[in-house]
């Protein structure tokens, strides 16, 4: 019961898996089918939240914790799926393997919150990594672009650096204490030479820098977001993100000895990341690169909950993390459905869009009201959050860049907003919407409005489940 949410994934992979093997279905059929299946994922996740268990020699832990990040890597599975139903930029020969590709990745991740021992954890990145990675590459090329080859190989390239930080970085955490358990490693810690400690933890996280794409791991975000199919930028844009967070709180929550020196450093990639990604949003056409440059920003302001080392810090950078994936998912829900033969959507192409579709505009305006930190939305509540939290804990200069950054983003998020509402429009065939699909804007719209104006009811679960780690 307690890993049901796993063996569900594992059974829609080998699925679709069988799928590949026989002859081609219809796409409907495929899309409505792994709709269904990651329906009953949720379903179980929501069924095993109270589980706890370790299994496999305590490598793999089940708690509170993890079950609270395997309930929202379900949730947001399924709006990924709600919001890439008709999947136009894969190719239908091969869509039964894209599935599969999908749900092993979710299948990685779901480990990795569990994961409480390095070779277990290393396994568990590589998995949900190297299906991202080949889902990259999967994009139809009918719109004549070949982004998507250059973008799998940086996004491959980055991974493999990344992933070879990690291995550096556990082979000096082995070596200085001789054991694989982080519960373990960082006691042992305590006792080891500061230098070589402190640098085996930041390459182990610098690998976790990469998959929430903080500078300077970050180099792989535009090009990924805009060369991968917009159904592939979803899941890359959202779902990741929750594993990077979840680990890195696992491993920071245990480095008590050389605190202020990673407070420091975290602080410093902090504002690198809110500016580089802000001021380079501001100059983007491209809405999926517009998107991954404010990827970056947001990593930064995730970090300010992280560097408090409370758990209130930490409590309020998992409510932020999942206020972004669904504020995302909103805005690549109506990039899916704008895009009409799976090309990337400008901004300019949403000019007018109210006059076409009014639920779509607003789902757009709710999404980037959210991103830009707006009241009553969830966006608005997690910065406040982050930020107060920063303040309590004496980072006054780090609030104040903070809040500037806040300021630098309204704009260009606003600008897509009033493109939407302002703009005169063009000629343009009539949008498509999956009635799937509308149920699931209206349902992303709730979520973003009610974690904005109920902030109370998950942050009471945020603050149980990290007690689990402390």
């Amino acid at each position: 019961m307690a890993i049901l949410p796993e063996l569900m994934l594992l059974l829609a992979a080998l699925a679709f898996f069988a799928l590949s093997l026989g002859k081609d279905l219809q796409a409907d059929q495929m899309s409505n089918a792994a709709l269904f299946m990651s329906f009953i994922v949720l379903v179980c996740s929501l069924i095993s939240r109270n589980q706890e268990l370790t299994l496999f020699s305590a490598c793999y832990q089940v708690d509170s914790f993890s079950q609270l990040f395997k309930i929202m890597i379900s949730l947001g599975l399924f709006f990924v799926l709600v919001a890439s139903q008709q999947l136009k930029g894969i190719e239908i020969s091969v869509r039964p393997e894209y599935y599969m590709f999908l749900f092993l990745s979710s299948l990685g991740l779901m480990a990795l919150v569990s994961a409480v021992e390095l070779i277990t954890l290393f396994v568990a990145l590589e998995l949900s990594s190297f299906a991202l990675y080949i889902m990259v590459a999967m994009r139809d090329d009918q719109t004549g672009t070949r982004m998507q080859m250059e973008a799998g190989i940086k996004y491959l390239f980055f991974g493999v650096l990344a992933t070879g930080c990690l291995l550096f970085g556990m082979s000096y955490m082995f070596g200085l204490t001789g054991t694989t358990y982080l519960q373990g490693i960082f006691s042992g810690l305590q006792a080891a030479p500061q230098p070589a400690a402190f640098f085996s933890v930041i390459m182990v996280l610098a690998a976790f820098f990469f998959k929430l794409a903080i500078f300077p791991m970050h180099f792989w975000v535009p090009d990924v977001y805009a060369g991968a199919a917009n159904e592939t930028t979803t899941f890359a844009a959202t779902l990741p993100k929750l594993g990077a967070v979840a680990l890195l709180i696992r491993l920071i929550a245990l480095v008590p000895a050389y605190s202020q020196l990673l407070v420091h450093l975290l602080a410093v990639l902090a504002v690198c990341s809110m500016f580089y990604g802000n001021l380079l949003a501001l100059v983007q056409t491209d809405l999926k690169r517009m998107l991954g440059f404010s990827a970056i920003a947001h990593a930064g302001f995730v970090l300010l909950g992280l560097l408090t080392l409370d758990k209130n810090g930490y409590a309020a950078a998992i409510y932020y993390i999942a206020g972004y994936v669904f504020m995302n998912l909103a805005c690549y829900t109506v990039i899916n459905t704008l895009s009409s033969q799976g090309e990337n959507v400008v901004i300019s192409d949403v000019d007018g869009l109210y006059k076409r579709d009014p639920l779509l505009a607003f789902l757009l305006a709710v999404g980037m009201f959210s991103l830009a930190g707006i009241p009553p939305m969830v966006g608005f509540m997690g910065e406040m959050f982050l930020l107060a939290g920063a303040l309590k804990a004496d980072h006054l200069l780090l609030v104040v860049f903070a809040a500037l950054n806040a300021g630098i983003a309204i704009y260009y998020y606003l600008r897509v907003v009033k493109a939407a509402f302002t703009g005169e429009g063009r000629v343009s065939p009539a949008l498509v919407m999956n009635p799937m699909t509308r149920i699931g804007s209206v349902l992303l719209v709730l979520l973003i409005l009610f974690m904005g104006v109920f902030p109370a009811t998950f942050l009471a679960f945020a603050d149980a489940a990290v007690q689990a780690v402390l």
